[in-house]
């Protein structure tokens, strides 16, 4: 590939510069994902709806990436167009349907504000709040997943042959960030001002984000001159095609590791969202402190998930780092299910679990698939575990609705409590599946010769071609 001597991305600081300015955007949106879990109950309260009325609204953000494939798509746009039109188009639908889900959830439109009579017109089974809310976290999700998919091609690109997983565990970490607070904020700010308040902050921090992108589109021009290339650094011959998509699912380590993707996801983030809820409920805890709890874990992740990330940059062991990861979440879960032991060590616990887990897999993906294909590989990943983001909130409240009949709002705030213990299986039911992809993953890189057990910055025996 040719390009001058030195390029802007062999000086660290500028390395570490774009990676902070796309890891904000990321962080705002892990923020605006995650704002509504701590208001759940309050929600319930506020616009009455159910339990299962949640977790349609939380899971339709997964809708686009589950049913049209944007994830996929977005991927194939992202190899073909490059990161800056891409990035650039999917964090304007990430502002849209945060505006939109912010708007249903205020006063004004719970007070007939413009559309609410529209709404209220079809499908009168469900409220004006839950469809408009629905339709912000659908087109909020149709962003939000591929411009993920972007800034792992950014790292790609920035760190590729550098401090590749040490970059990957930063921005989770910074992602976590924003999850962490998205648990720790609106209690309080709904407490001091309005249950609406912390989701227009995730609309505002969302703005910032996107001017903060905008930024990086500057350097990222800079940086293709420099390297004579049109947008992913590639020559004519490594170009995407679309046969290459073939090429990705007769990979079994690709497909093993996109089963671990979407499985040990399926286990996290669904109950992330019902966590606070969880802890008012088994734990007797306020509403405050639930929350608190629940964003031990991703703080937990801001310190791990890095320490992790240098251990695969230096030692490897990407495959069993995956093993123990997936181990650590199933015990998690059982302990949530069947005891009552302390959840502040079991939310630490999950916590390094969840740090194992990504920064040992996401940097595997580089080793497994070339450059001209990575938009695309994430991009499958992404929809596919979207399918478990989508389907697993409804599955768990539909589960919470039907093990407690006649569990209503109004009877929770006079005391009565919802039973979690068979939502609560089911997210270990899932941690097992994960586990046994994990050990398959592992099997397969004995004999792919890709490497995962190597340190990152370490060529296995061969990469796919």
């Amino acid at each position: 590939m040719e390009q001058i001597k030195r390029v802007i991305r062999d000086y660290p600081a500028m390395r570490w510069g774009m990676m902070v300015l796309v890891s904000f955007l990321m962080a705002a949106n892990y923020f605006f994902y995650d704002v509504l879990s701590p208001l759940k109950g309050t929600l319930q309260e506020q616009l009455n709806i159910s339990s299962q009325d949640y977790g349609i609204i939380v899971g339709f953000y997964a809708f686009p990436n589950t049913f049209l494939l944007m994830a996929i798509l977005g991927g194939i746009i992202l190899d073909k167009l490059g990161i800056r039109p891409t990035g650039f188009l999917f964090a304007v639908f990430m502002l849209i349907g945060a505006l939109l889900t912010a708007y249903g959830a205020s006063e004004y439109f719970h007070q007939g504000g413009i559309g609410y009579n529209f709404l209220n017109s079809f499908w009168t089974s469900y409220s004006p709040e839950v469809k408009m809310m629905s339709l912000g976290m659908l087109i909020f999700g149709l962003g939000a997943e591929t411009s993920i998919v972007v800034t792992s091609k950014i790292l790609v690109k920035w760190f590729k042959g550098y401090e590749i997983a040490l970059a990957f565990a930063l921005n989770l970490g910074m992602a976590r960030v924003g999850t962490a607070l998205a648990f720790v904020i609106p209690e309080r700010m709904a407490q001091s001002f309005n249950y609406g308040t912390p989701i227009w902050l995730g609309v505002m921090l969302l703005l910032i984000g996107f001017l903060g992108f905008i930024i990086y589109m500057i350097y990222d021009i800079r940086l293709d001159k420099q390297v004579k290339s049109n947008a992913a650094l590639l020559d004519k011959e490594e170009e995407f095609h679309f046969r290459d998509l073939g090429k990705l699912l007769t990979n079994r380590s690709f497909l093993f590791i996109t089963a671990l993707c979407v499985t040990f996801y399926a286990a996290v983030f669904p109950f992330l969202k019902y966590a606070p809820d969880f802890f008012f409920h088994k734990f007797g805890m306020s509403r405050e402190t639930a929350g608190d709890i629940a964003s031990l874990l991703p703080f937990g992740t801001v310190v791990f998930t890095p320490i992790f990330g240098w251990l695969v940059d230096r030692v490897g062991k990407s495959a069993t780092m995956m093993i123990f990861g997936s181990s650590m979440l199933i015990l998690v879960h059982l302990l949530f299910s069947l005891t009552t032991f302390n959840p502040y060590i079991l939310m630490v616990i999950l916590g390094i679990a969840f740090s194992l887990v990504p920064a040992a897999m996401w940097p595997s993906v580089a080793k497994i698939v070339p450059e001209a294909r990575i938009g695309s590989a994430y991009g499958a990943m992404f929809s596919l575990q979207n399918l478990g983001l989508f389907a697993v909130p409804i599955l768990a409240g539909t589960i919470l609705d039907i093990t407690n009949p006649g569990v209503s709002p109004e009877l929770i705030e006079q005391g009565a409590r919802l039973n979690y213990t068979p939502a609560m299986l089911m997210f270990v039911g899932f941690g097992i599946i994960g586990l046994i992809f994990a050990f398959l993953l592992k099997w397969d890189d004995k004999t792919s010769g890709y490497g995962l057990e190597l340190p990152s910055n370490t060529k296995g025996a061969k990469q796919e071609q």
